[in-house]
């Protein structure tokens, strides 16, 4: 039985639109993470999972510990439902969320917030100053891994933080030591332009060998400074965790001594930009299905909505992939669409009214801000259901 037929089947009494999650998918794709990791710890980076059932499922699992949050008040949210280890890997902004944090003496014990600048010091300083009494808070120094060169004029990565050099890291980090109530727990460096780029990127030979050369550069450029980086705050301060990478880095990343665990998250779901990586093959865990609602021509269909785009620069490969059956494609007209989207191509021949197209979406957990339900597969039987953030009410963006 192929995947389609397993998926129909298991959700035949389902109307869709809806999304599942297929669980040997996830479960081995979990355990390629961790063979990838070496035996260095994956913090699980919630926003590519956006479900607290998940997030304790796969913390659950073998060679995964702690999370790392995208905003404060998500982190608040995870720490009071027993997450013991939650890394916000953003900086904040949040006044009431600084103050619940600094108030909540339990909290300040699990969450760790991240800083940029001496702005960010006294931001929050300012939004605890009245809290009585007030919990010592956990900071996390925020490092740019991104590649430069030709004196500046090439940068790939991610625009991030400010500090870059050993001295400016440990400039702040001897701020962050004097100011009574903030204690430097952590640094993190994470290197988009290595763990966020697909090295594998079919039909375009020179860029492929461009970002090839790209990433060894800028890897080899990273170990030395992330580690004098690294040993230059230690001098200033006891480092609990040094954090780094992502899905597409992960066998890099773990092999600097200064890192001491790695952060995975897409690579749970293996979503569609994911497909272009050379160093692993995932399978895809996360998908939804949309119903076919009309048959325009022979060799073209039109299904229930679809228009669901993955943030980043606007192009086509932020589109959901239509993945089973296989050979569909969008029209170059009309693309995915918020109330219809017509496929094209042979596979459409087959396709009845109320028939289900399976789509991928480009990016992982921000198919969850789609659905309030993931609906569990495994095998060809329906294994149960979990709510996302959405499906409880939590919208942390």
């Amino acid at each position: 039985m192929d995947a389609r037929q397993r998926y129909d089947r298991a959700t035949a009494a389902l109307e869709p639109p809806f999304a599942i999650l297929d669980l040997a998918a996830m479960r081995a794709n979990a355990a390629d993470l961790v063979r990838r990791a070496a035996g260095k710890p994956i913090r699980v980076a919630s926003k590519s999972l956006r479900s607290r059932p998940l997030l304790e499922r796969v913390l659950a699992m073998d060679g995964f510990q702690g999370v790392m949050a995208f905003t404060l008040p998500e982190a608040l949210w995870l720490a009071r439902h027993g997450c013991a280890d939650v890394l916000v890997a953003y900086p904040t902004a949040d006044r009431h969320a600084l103050a619940e944090l600094a108030g909540d003496a339990v909290a300040a014990g699990r969450v760790t917030v991240t800083v940029d600048s001496l702005a960010h010091l006294d931001f929050i300083e300012a939004a605890v100053e009245g809290v009585r009494p007030r919990a010592e808070l956990r900071i996390c120094l925020d490092i740019d891994a991104g590649y430069v060169a030709l004196g500046g004029r090439f940068r790939a990565g991610a625009l991030r933080s400010p500090i870059r050099e050993p001295e400016q890291a440990a400039d702040l980090a001897a701020a962050i030591a004097e100011r009574p109530g903030l204690r430097l727990a952590g640094l993190l460096a994470y290197e988009a332009q290595i763990a966020g780029v697909g090295d594998d990127a079919p039909g375009n030979a020179l860029l492929t060998r461009a970002v090839r050369i790209m990433q060894a550069c800028s890897a080899r450029e990273l170990i030395v400074r992330r580690g004098r980086v690294v040993n230059a705050v230690r001098r200033v301060a006891d480092l609990e965790f040094v954090n780094g990478g992502g899905t597409g880095s992960i066998e890099r990343t773990v092999r600097e001594k200064a890192v001491t665990e790695v952060t995975a998250g897409s690579g749970l779901f293996h979503p569609r930009l994911f497909d272009f990586y050379r160093g692993f093959t995932g399978h895809p865990a996360a998908l939804f299905a949309l119903p076919v609602v009309r048959r325009p021509a022979p060799d073209i269909v039109t299904v229930l909505g679809g228009g669901y785009p993955a943030s980043g620069a606007a192009g086509r490969s932020r589109l959901p992939q239509p993945y089973l059956p296989a050979g569909l494609r969008f029209s170059p007209d009309e693309g995915a669409g918020e109330v219809q989207t017509p496929l094209l191509g042979q596979a459409a021949e087959d396709l009845r009214i109320g028939d289900r197209v399976w789509f991928r979406h480009a990016k992982a957990g921000e198919m969850c801000e789609r659905f309030d339900t993931l609906h569990l597969v495994d095998g060809d039987t329906l294994a149960g259901s979990v709510p996302t953030y959405r499906g409880e009410g939590k919208t942390f963006l």
